[in-house]
């Protein structure tokens, strides 16, 4: 039903799943650029859409609206939500009797600016297992979430401003709503901005938000694409406080090794126990594993679960057709 070819191929239908290079038919879960390219024509949600075409300018596509199947190259195909950030898509691909569900990036747990993921049974699974290790467990996220917010209060009663450093899409706006919720005016330069004004047109609202213009305005956070301390947009910024978000800072030396003063593990990828029920859920004959350690295949196999590597070597991809 697949193949490997530098990536996921659906044989049948001749179409590329989260290609980075250009491909005559690709499937897009969700508009981060290590997951896009500038296909000839492109197949993901109405919301991935319009940041796709945001990004990377005008592009032909077939949108796939969530749980809605649709026939497409003699498979039956539906998307359903991932719960990474705006318009993240799972993939369900189903032939007769056989089916592929490909996560792409995703995380189970609540999110303020993306729908909750929905994890349909396959009998083929995909998994994306970014945090596949045991020490990647994180906090329950209403603990995470009072974390940030107390950090960026405290630097702003310290007349200091709170600089959240977040992914341009998907974090950011997530952030920035979690933010707003709790009473707290941000700011984003003009890139995060203008992902923001997507994420309002598509019905999200991230509450009081305004572009920020090279000065810092009292009692306001910043939101900005991560190193943007180093460029000359902050040099209005004299009373600083960095502020990291991402499941990375459950390393405990990530805080001192990138100076930040603060390094909060909130993430939108599932973390160690997310994967293990994400597998139980979908109850696939075979697990194939992607962006993670291969030492998850390995725990998922002391497990009982039929679990092998994706991106396997030449001389062993002969096994991956089907």
């Amino acid at each position: 039903m697949f193949h490997y070819d530098g990536g996921l191929k659906l044989t049948k239908a001749d179409l590329a799943v989260d290609f980075r290079r250009r491909m005559p038919r690709a499937f897009i879960s969700h508009a981060h650029n290590d997951h896009m390219a500038r296909h000839q024509y492109a197949l993901c949600t109405p919301a991935t859409s319009k940041l796709y075409r945001h990004r990377l300018g005008e592009r032909d596509v077939f949108e796939l609206p969530y749980r809605t199947p649709t026939e497409w190259g003699g498979l039956r195909l539906t998307t359903f939500p991932a719960g990474h950030c705006l318009g993240s898509a799972m993939l369900l691909a189903e032939d007769g009797d056989e089916s592929l569900l490909y996560t792409g990036d995703f995380k189970l747990a609540e999110s303020a600016t993306s729908e909750r993921a929905e994890l349909p049974q396959a009998t083929i699974l995909v998994l994306e297992s970014t945090y596949g290790t045991p020490y990647y467990r994180f906090a329950p996220r209403a603990e995470l979430v009072g974390q940030l917010v107390d950090v960026v209060q405290a630097a702003l009663t310290a007349d200091r401003t709170p600089i959240i450093e977040a992914y341009a899409l998907g974090k950011a706006q997530e952030v920035t709503k979690l933010l707003t919720d709790h009473g707290i005016p941000v700011m984003q330069p003009k890139p995060v901005w203008e992902i923001s004004q997507v994420y309002e047109q598509c019905g999200v609202a991230l509450g009081k938000v305004i572009l920020f213009e090279g000065l810092p305005r009292e009692g306001h956070a910043l939101v900005v694409p991560p190193g943007a301390h180093r460029g000359a947009s902050l040099h209005g910024v004299r009373r600083k406080c960095r502020i990291a978000v991402t499941g990375w800072a459950l390393d405990s030396n990530s805080r001192r090794r990138y100076g930040f003063d603060h390094a909060i593990p909130l993430s939108d990828h599932a973390d160690f126990t997310e994967l293990l029920e994400a597998v139980r859920r979908v109850d696939a004959r075979e697990v194939f594993c992607t962006h993670g350690p291969e030492s998850f295949v390995d725990e998922l196999r002391k497990r009982g679960v039929n679990a092998y590597r994706l991106e396997v070597p030449a001389s062993r991809r002969e096994r991956l057709l089907f």
